[in-house]
């Protein structure tokens, strides 16, 4: 008689089960969740996350709830995204400035040189006042926030020259994403703002319709910058905030208990893409030295001239768009947030 080897044995066990309890493994619920990062989770904050989501959900379902991901911008720009939410054709997004367009509190998080390090920024979103601003903007928009990701602090990059202090920027044309917030930042720091679409930038660079933009570091080494772009400074100007968001409708619709599952798979995915952010800056760092950018890390008395250049004139900006009590707000926790960490 033909043996039949431990393995193969298993492997046919596996697939009869597998087979057996299909039919009670099929989904009652299906939440599609897209994002425009790629899905390859070891160079995208937004890949990571949403594969961890998918992944707790479904197994700590059993199957109940499907996690469908679109990711890499199938399903539209972050803009589309959000109307996509708001309106309940798409189930959950993940997106990051523009949410600002729709909920124009959520601004507060660009403020210039807010926060000092990310180990601040997360005590910030995860304590009080990101759980006020969730809920401010959740009345405003019908969007829950589930968690607070990470986009990353962000850098200018130009192909002109050396950039340590403001005074460097003097008349640079700086590509900026099409928020107000950050034409009045870099117009503060004294150069030229030019708000351009996100497909457009690596053609904007080459054909030098403008100098420079700014981005995180992973961003800069996975679109090649390095290619069309000489200078890199590390003066991380602002912390990129990521929000796992949900039509509200939709999670109104869902049980306590899935709720809960919900909030919590959110609650480590976004942990998860901060991990995979903060891995691929620091490496990418080195990786842009190493492809010939020539990095510049300003000095303490030289990032206080950029701050104190660009944060009052953008803080004085945005108090006529919003209340400035939320602005206050920010800055109370970052100072406890800050005064904790030095302990």
């Amino acid at each position: 008689m033909k043996r039949v080897s431990k393995s193969a044995l298993l492997g046919a066990v596996s697939l009869a089960a597998a087979s057996f309890i299909a039919p009670a493994m099929a989904a009652d619920i299906t939440l599609n969740f897209a994002h425009v990062d790629p899905a390859e989770w070891t160079t995208s904050k937004k890949g990571a996350a949403s594969q961890v989501f998918k992944n707790i959900v479904e197994a700590e379902s059993a199957g109940r709830i499907e996690v469908q991901l679109f990711p890499a911008g199938s399903l539209g720009g972050e803009t589309d995204l959000l109307q996509n939410t708001q309106d309940g054709t798409l189930a959950i997004s993940m997106v990051s400035g523009p949410f600002s367009k729709v909920c124009p509190e959520a601004a507060v998080l660009d403020i210039p040189y807010m926060f000092p390090s990310a180990n601040v920024a997360w005590k910030v979103l995860d304590g009080d006042f990101g759980d006020q601003l969730a809920a401010h903007c959740l009345e405003k928009t019908g969007l829950r926030t589930l968690a607070y990701g990470e986009t990353g602090f962000r850098n200018f990059t130009n192909s002109k020259r050396v950039v340590a202090e403001p005074k460097d920027m003097d008349g640079l044309k700086i590509r900026v994403m099409t928020v107000p917030l950050f034409v009045e930042m870099v117009k503060a720091l004294g150069a030229e703002p030019t708000p351009i679409p996100w497909p457009e930038v690596p053609t904007a660079l080459t054909t030098g319709t403008v100098d420079g933009q700014e981005n995180p570091i992973s961003v800069i080494y996975a679109n090649k910058f390095y290619e069309m772009q000489k200078y890199l400074t590390l003066d991380r100007h602002v912390y990129g905030t990521d929000f796992i968001l949900m039509n509200e409708a939709t999670y109104q619709g869902m049980s306590a208990g899935d709720q809960a599952l919900l909030r919590r798979a959110a609650g480590i995915a976004s942990n998860v893409g901060r991990a995979i952010q903060q891995f691929n800056s620091a490496e990418g760092v080195a990786k842009l030295a190493a492809e010939g950018m020539e990095v510049t890390t300003p000095t303490a008395d030289q990032l206080k001239a950029f701050r104190d250049a660009a944060q009052p004139a953008v803080i004085k900006w945005l108090s006529g768009q919003i209340d400035a009590q939320w602005i206050e707000k920010l800055q109370s926790a970052v100072g406890e947030a800050e005064a904790e960490a030095a302990m």
